[in-house]
């Protein structure tokens, strides 16, 4: 249920970036905005999971849902842990979901991409 509100809150952030950066594009006097739209987009997702990560190491639906990702140690992630786990965390969506699929083999329940980056999902008590 977290990754389809996930899913829901980052169509929220693609469509309004993409649609900031298609009316930057239109005031500059862009031609092909696309690219620019896309490489805007991409900034903003990434940048939308790494500070949420490294903040309270939770986004709004891992909050709802009492899911923190925090490193292997227990400490905050790193940037380059944000980085590597949005990077491998796509390409194994993109990959037939092999990423989540892997969770029903891995010893300890974690994810491929969790696995690779050093990273982990932890159950959080609820508040109060």
């Amino acid at each position: 249920m977290c990754l389809i509100y996930e899913a829901l809150l980052l169509t929220a952030v693609i469509l309004t970036a993409g649609g900031l950066a298609t009316v930057l594009a239109q005031i500059a006097g862009i031609n092909r905005p696309r690219i620019l739209t896309q490489i805007i987009v991409v900034i903003v997702c990434a940048g939308y999971y790494a500070v949420q990560w490294q903040r309270r190491g939770q986004t709004l639906p891992m909050k709802t849902w009492q899911i923190r990702l925090e490193s292997t140690s227990g400490d905050r992630i790193t940037p380059l842990q944000a980085l590597l786990r949005m990077t491998l965390a796509t390409l194994g969506y993109l990959t037939a979901g092999v990423s989540i699929l892997w969770v029903l083999i891995d010893r300890d329940r974690q994810f491929l991409h969790d696995r690779l980056a050093g990273t982990r999902l932890v159950t959080v008590a609820a508040p109060g």
